[in-house]
């Protein structure tokens, strides 16, 4: 029986839920395994959507996504993937010319969503495995700026398919000195809750993020804050649709809801892991990332293996690893999954090349050293 399995016991006339210890199992860059208790929010009987009790539950979860933003402006909430959001951030923000930095797969969609939208979009390509830099950002605005206003850039945070940190805060800094009318839109999928980004105080108009990775929800809302004045934007852009239009969404807000039908189990999912994410304390939260991320690269570098994400920008929530001994990660996954763990392989043209250890989410020490243990086993039956 699984661990997050949760039982049925009669007690009289009662049917309580037992919730099992949480067991890590995945350790892929999401979906990321979801606690037990957070799982078992989604089976709560039903409630409308325009009820007092869910709207009760909206506000409480919005107040406290302001907190983990780090924003006095909104956060909208969207039964959606983050990659909704990627287009709704280009739908709403940008009519004339955006300039997207591609330093991966995640960047690249971004960019492909704004030509998708029929955009003037830029696209700035950064190595792989290298982080996006203020002074690229800076070349970049220079050498567009030339030609006219530029709307937004776009950049993402966290590379999920490389495992490499953009410096953020620089680059909104860099943007904002050199065109400060320039929106600055930042996909944060999988480093949100699993390391702090201040919206307010690093001047990002648009974070975004989604909750099946660092959140450890289960997949289906995407939530992104929204800054006054990217919002005052957003009204003198044609185009914007309906499901994802921003002024729309702000209309709702204030009502407490939702324009659409909202995702109301997940929410209910939300509202828990919030509390279990305040009980932790965030702060605790981002230092055990950041202690388990290091753990991680410890143990790659001590068996003989490389780091693939440039030295001085590696994530804090998924480390990419050089396949330097050439094992078979086929095998190895296939060797894990006797253990009830998984791990992934290197992301498109680095499969096999590299495998990724996502340690995000609700991942703890004992579980980084049950899959070391396992790992370690395999890799002796390598010699």
């Amino acid at each position: 029986m699984q661990d997050h399995t949760i039982d049925m016991l009669a007690a009289g006339d009662d049917v309580q839920p037992v919730v099992a210890p949480h067991r890590q199992r995945l350790f892929i860059p999401g979906p990321t395994d979801v606690a037990a208790e957070v799982l078992a929010a989604q089976t709560a009987p039903m409630i409308g959507h325009r009820s007092d009790e869910f709207e009760a539950l909206f506000a409480r979860c919005e107040a406290q996504l302001q907190q983990l933003f780090e924003t006095s402006a909104r956060v909208y909430i969207v039964a959606a993937s983050g990659t909704g959001l990627q287009e709704a951030a280009i739908r709403n923000l940008v009519s004339g010319r955006v300039i997207s930095f591609v330093n991966g797969a995640f960047s690249q969609r971004w960019y492909s969503v704004a030509s998708g939208c029929d955009k003037a979009a830029i696209r700035v390509d950064v190595p792989w495995n290298t982080a996006v830099k203020p002074e690229q950002v800076a070349d970049a605005l220079h050498a567009a700026l030339a030609d006219g206003p530029v709307d937004a850039i776009t950049v993402v945070h966290n590379e999920t398919s490389t495992g490499v940190m953009s410096p953020v805060a620089e680059i909104a800094a860099t943007v904002r000195r050199i065109s400060p009318e320039t929106l600055v839109l930042v996909d944060a999928v999988s480093s949100f809750s699993g390391v702090r980004i201040p919206v307010d105080a690093w001047g990002i108009d648009v974070l975004l993020t989604s909750s099946q990775k660092a959140l450890a929800l289960p997949p289906g809302l995407a939530f992104c804050s929204v800054s006054d004045r990217a919002l005052a934007r957003a009204a003198d852009v044609k185009g914007r649709g309906w499901y994802f239009d921003f002024l729309t969404l702000e209309k709702a807000l204030k009502k407490n809801t939702t324009p659409a039908t909202p995702a109301i189990s997940l929410m209910r999912s939300l509202g828990v892991q919030l509390d279990r994410i305040f009980a932790e304390g965030v702060e605790a939260r981002y230092a055990r990332h950041a202690r388990l991320a290091e753990r991680t690269r410890r143990w790659a570098v001590e068996n003989g293996f490389d780091l693939m994400a440039e030295r001085g920008y590696a994530s804090q929530t998924v480390t990419t690893v050089t396949n330097t001994r050439s094992i078979s990660v086929k095998a190895l996954n296939a060797f894990l999954a006797r253990h009830d763990m998984e791990i992934s392989n290197g992301y498109g043209d680095y499969k096999d090349k590299a495998f990724r250890i996502a340690h995000m989410g609700e991942v703890q020490d004992s579980d980084m050293e049950r899959l070391f243990a396992a790992m370690n086993e395999f890799l002796a039956g390598q010699n």
